[in-house]
């Protein structure tokens, strides 16, 4: 730590000083078999007693995973020298009503009042990316801050939302209005769970990995425009090669890119998030995240090649590997053009400062820009009303 003089008088010093964090990420299978030691291994030895947690779970993973209850019972059973289990399971509603509904994070902080958690104590979550969200914002409000683990369970948190130190919830209409940053203890990724995702769910999370993908490694992109077959039937060893690659990349950002509490006006990892949080808003949620983000990066990639940024070809590639991977790239709401813009704003407001928007120039190089040519977005939004691979490949025939 060190004091410096401020700029008005010797009177008026500032203290600098840094804060280590360690952000752990832990890839494995069938996480709550007793013989498997890698989510226990998380939350290291016990000091001087045994670590004290409550479990929280999704109430959608619940349904696909009947056995749950008597799984976590049982990792933590012949593990009791090392955890002790404060109270019953909390089941949390899932998907993002969870975000929505101000009284399931009153469940969540009530839950940990009530298991007399303190600041070592722990909340394991277990669920999407929205449950994530919720009980990790009450867990960092709760005596300011216990300490959370994360077990994402979809391809969306595990690519991406179940990775990064944000947490919150919506309020006033906007995404995640209210939150805080809080580092988690650790992120255990079980891809198991990964295996009785609706088609939908288990899409949804590929648009972050191609987001990631066009920002930071073109090998990735690569991958997944000639993987995109075996991705949508769910291979296993796809899957799990561009997950892991997401998820890397995305905490490595977080670690090295200079800025994890976001307190400057760049934010790469929210390419293509500026409409796509907009587009949530504007359908009441009927859109999901994951495919409101293709549509997000859509709309950005043909924006950046109508003002001369990127190649009208590489444009186009984009749209193909989206569309290979399932997504549908124009929805109505589009429509609501004035509405959508109105969306710049909201999110120059989230990020705070001057407007900063991420494109592309390549893939793998990112451009900030700082003002956007509403007439450019329109013809962005029009040229994709008009697209589809299908018409494409008729017209170069």
């Amino acid at each position: 730590m060190r004091y410096e003089p401020g700029p008005e008088s010797e009177d008026c010093v500032g203290a600098a000083f840094a804060v280590d964090y360690r952000h752990r990420l832990v890839f494995t299978r069938d996480a709550l078999d007793p013989s498997n030691p890698a989510l226990a291994d998380a939350f290291g030895s016990p000091a001087d007693r045994p670590h004290r947690l409550l479990v929280f779970v999704d109430s959608g993973v619940l349904e696909a995973w009947p056995h749950l209850p008597r799984q976590i019972a049982a990792y933590f059973g012949v593990r009791r020298e090392a955890f002790d289990v404060a109270g019953d399971l909390v089941v949390v509603p899932g998907g993002e009503g969870a975000k929505n509904d101000p009284l399931v994070y009153q469940q969540a902080i009530a839950a940990i009042h009530d298991a007399g958690l303190c600041r070592q104590s722990y909340a394991l979550v277990i669920g999407g990316g929205a449950v994530l969200d919720v009980v990790g914002y009450a867990a960092a409000t709760a005596h300011r801050g216990i300490r959370i683990v994360r077990m994402p369970t979809t391809t969306l948190a595990q690519a991406d939302g179940g990775l990064g130190v944000k947490n919150g919830i919506n309020a006033f209409g906007k995404k995640n209005f209210l939150g805080t940053f809080a580092v988690p203890w650790a992120v255990v990724e079980d891809f198991a769970f990964l295996e009785t995702l609706s088609a939908t769910d288990f899409r949804a999370g590929l648009s972050e990995v191609v987001k990631v993908a066009l920002l930071k490694d073109a090998a990735l992109f690569r991958a997944l425009t000639e993987r995109a077959p075996g991705l949508i039937a769910r291979d296993r060893e796809a899957t799990e090669t561009v997950v892991r690659r997401s998820a890397w990349l995305h905490v490595d950002h977080i670690a090295t890119g200079g800025d994890p509490f976001e307190r400057t006006t760049s934010r790469p990892l929210d390419f293509g998030h500026w409409s796509a949080h907009k587009l949530e808003q504007m359908t009441a949620f009927r859109l999901g995240h994951g495919a409101a983000v293709a549509i997000g990066l859509a709309i950005d990639v043909l924006y950046a090649s109508e003002v001369g940024l990127l190649d009208e070809s590489t444009a186009r590639l984009v749209l193909d590997t989206l569309a290979s991977l399932g997504f549908a790239l124009y929805d109505e709401a589009l429509e609501r053009t004035d509405e959508l813009l109105a969306g710049l704003e909201e999110f120059r407001e989230h990020l705070g400062g001057r407007l900063t928007i991420t494109l592309l120039r390549d893939v793998g190089e990112p451009v900030d820009v700082h003002t956007i040519d509403a007439a450019a977005v329109r013809r962005a939004i029009d040229s994709l009303a008009g697209w589809s691979p299908a018409e494409r490949s008729a017209a170069a025939g």
